[in-house]
């Protein structure tokens, strides 16, 4: 494992996703204390937090809203302090899923079509057809999700996925088998296929247990398999992301993958998915952990020389 480090553990936050982002700092300081490591926790309520004297690495387990933007990045790197995972640019990059498609798009990975709804009154959009999925351009964890099936559907779902925040993400709704493909270090995990017993895979059932099932490895052949993790690498370094991450994908029989959304600090809760691809892989939750900073350290002590 290496000498114990002095490690602060960020989570809570100012977010939607604070409450979640609180279960995944219980559990990252848990295991970080297992391996012998000396852990902090911090809860940056605002932006008026200090670090305590002697910190030598930041381990993020913020979602959302400040943490997953690159707000505290920036914050960290102006104090020259080591963090896990991506770096501001590519985090805010990531954050925002309508330039996020942009990106993807220009690579020439394949991205369900959208438009952006800048009001909370905004019309149907011109020449679309249901069904339809809003979503907050800048949000995560499923925050404001909203899937529209028919026109008279319209006004509701865009208030109620206003309340995330907007403006909105408006995209087809792609029907098939809904993925995610973890990223740790430069290579594809196994593939994590979700299915909710009930409805669509949304704020309640991504974070309720026993409310999705969860495949793990994906039953796809081993082509397919191939495929889908190449795409997903492809994405995640589209955006300019490091050391780990998890691509969303839907995966429809006759049109094939369509990616979703880039992440840069997936959850780390009992129900999160990274954690399940990587022991899949044959990493527990604790190598994991311990893996995430030790790409930071690698590349903390690579700038010091």
């Amino acid at each position: 494992m290496g000498e114990p480090v002095n490690i602060v553990v960020m989570s809570g936050g100012q977010g939607p996703e604070r409450e979640v982002s609180l279960r995944s700092g219980v559990a990252v300081t848990r295991v970080l204390r297992g391996l012998g490591h000396r852990v902090t926790e911090l809860d940056p309520i605002d932006d008026t937090w200090t670090l305590p004297v002697g910190t030598q690495m930041v381990f993020l387990a913020l979602h959302g809203v400040y943490g997953e933007d690159g707000q505290v990045q920036r914050q960290l790197q102006l104090l020259g302090m080591p963090y896990t995972g991506s770096g501001p640019k590519a985090s805010e990059l990531a954050f925002d899923k309508a330039r996020t498609k942009e990106v993807l798009r220009e690579a020439g990975l394949p991205t369900p079509d959208w438009t952006v709804i800048d009001a909370k009154d905004a019309p149907w959009p011109t020449g679309w057809e249901a069904p339809l999925v809003l979503k907050p351009v800048e949000q995560g964890s499923s925050v404001g999700l909203q899937f529209v099936d028919s026109r008279d559907q319209w006004t509701e779902a865009l208030m109620d996925a206003w309340v995330g925040g907007g403006p909105l993400l408006c995209e087809p709704r792609v029907e098939g088998r809904e993925i995610t493909v973890g990223i740790l270090n430069g290579e594809a995990l196994p593939i994590v296929e979700v299915r909710p017993r009930r409805g669509a895979y949304d704020y309640h059932n991504k974070y309720t247990v026993g409310a999705t099932e969860y495949f793990c490895p994906a039953d796809f052949s081993a082509e397919e398999t191939r495929k889908l993790q190449r795409i997903s690498l492809a994405a995640f370094r589209a955006v300019g992301a490091r050391d780990f991450g998890r691509v969303d994908l839907m995966v429809d029989p006759q049109s094939g993958p369509a990616l979703l959304e880039v992440n840069t600090l997936p959850g780390l809760t009992e129900t999160s998915l990274l954690p399940k691809a990587a022991a899949a892989a044959g990493l527990d939750f604790a190598g994991l952990c311990q893996r995430m900073l030790e790409l930071a350290r690698r590349r903390a002590a690579a700038l010091a020389a």
